[in-house]
């Protein structure tokens, strides 16, 4: 009998130059990959080109218009986006040098609010072409200017009356009238009244807008020196009669004077036109104070309704 054979597995056999070839060529892949690595990495980062870099930003041009001609001024151009109006200005001036910054008006429609320096152009633009009207708003000065120079006028001419110069009252009967302690107290007080306003001026208070115009500084002058001639002429007169209740008058009111300053000045010295000029900063200040209550709450609250109250209960 014959015995079958199992066929016998078939041989693996390993290939020399196979083997090789595969090594090689994984070797050369390595190295081909480091030599592009190492060319990337001296090449440095890619840099976009500046045409790509600046592509996507746009200019505005500001077409600025006398408001009452109409008549083009000048054209601003290549205004970028992050620009407020106070930087028009400076660009308009530029083009325009009569008309410096603090000088110019400008107004999105002609019978529109004056712009605010802070604003931002891009807000403006409804296309790339922005519309604006110019007014000039003639010379002038900085608020911080405007107050010391109104201030310190009222301090100084006192000061001058006060020491009853011979141009203003006559020196023979200025000799022999004697000084009621009221004269002394009065000059006191309308000093301190006036450095302190310098004060905060100086240190205290900050002003929201940076200019206002010169006529304005010559008419609040005008109000508060010609005032305080009158004044100071009455007070510091060789016949200034005191007031009728005497020292306890005049030390009620001085009291007061830290709470009420012209109304409890009126009290002390018992003189009409400090009482005039009393009346009329009443009139004044609540015009004034009923304006930046409406300003605030317009701000801070704006769902309250406007309500002011200079002296409580009363006005």
């Amino acid at each position: 009998m014959h015995q079958r054979q199992k066929p016998s597995a078939p041989e693996h056999r390993s290939d020399p130059a196979a083997d090789g070839g595969a090594l090689s060529m994984s070797h050369n892949d390595s190295r081909s990959l480091l030599n592009l690595s190492q060319l990337v990495l001296s090449a440095g980062q890619i840099k976009p080109s500046p045409a790509l870099k600046h592509s996507k930003i746009t200019y505005f041009e500001v077409e600025i218009l006398d408001v009452q001609s109409k008549k083009q001024i000048c054209i601003v151009d290549k205004v970028p986006p992050a620009s407020t109006v106070l930087d028009v200005k400076h660009k308009f001036h530029k083009a325009c040098p009569q008309w410096y910054p603090s000088r110019v008006g400008l107004q999105l429609e002609r019978n529109g609010p004056f712009l605010k320096d802070s604003i931002n152009i891009q807000s403006l633009a409804v296309s790339s072409i922005i519309t604006l009207y110019f007014t000039d708003l003639g010379q002038q000065v900085g608020w911080t200017t405007f107050f010391l120079t109104e201030y310190t006028g009222p301090l100084l001419i006192y000061l001058l009356f006060y020491i009853r110069l011979s141009t203003i009252y006559d020196q023979v009967e200025s000799r022999k009238n004697f000084r009621h302690p009221v004269v002394h107290l009065a000059c006191f007080c309308h000093c301190l009244h006036y450095i302190r306003h310098l004060l905060e001026t100086l240190f205290v208070h900050k002003f929201s807008e940076g200019h206002t115009p010169l006529k304005n500084m010559i008419k609040g002058c005008a109000f508060y020196w010609g005032f305080t001639s009158w004044i100071a002429y009455y007070i510091n007169h060789p016949r200034y009669t005191p007031p009728s209740f005497g020292h306890r008058q005049v030390s009620y009111a001085a009291l007061a004077f830290l709470a009420g300053s012209w109304i409890s000045f009126t009290v002390m010295t018992q003189t009409l036109p400090v009482g005039i000029f009393a009346f009329l900063m009443v009139i004044q200040m609540s015009l004034w104070a009923q304006k930046k209550h409406k300003l605030y709450l317009k701000r801070f609250y704006p769902e309250v309704r406007r309500k002011s109250a200079m002296i409580p209960i009363i006005f």
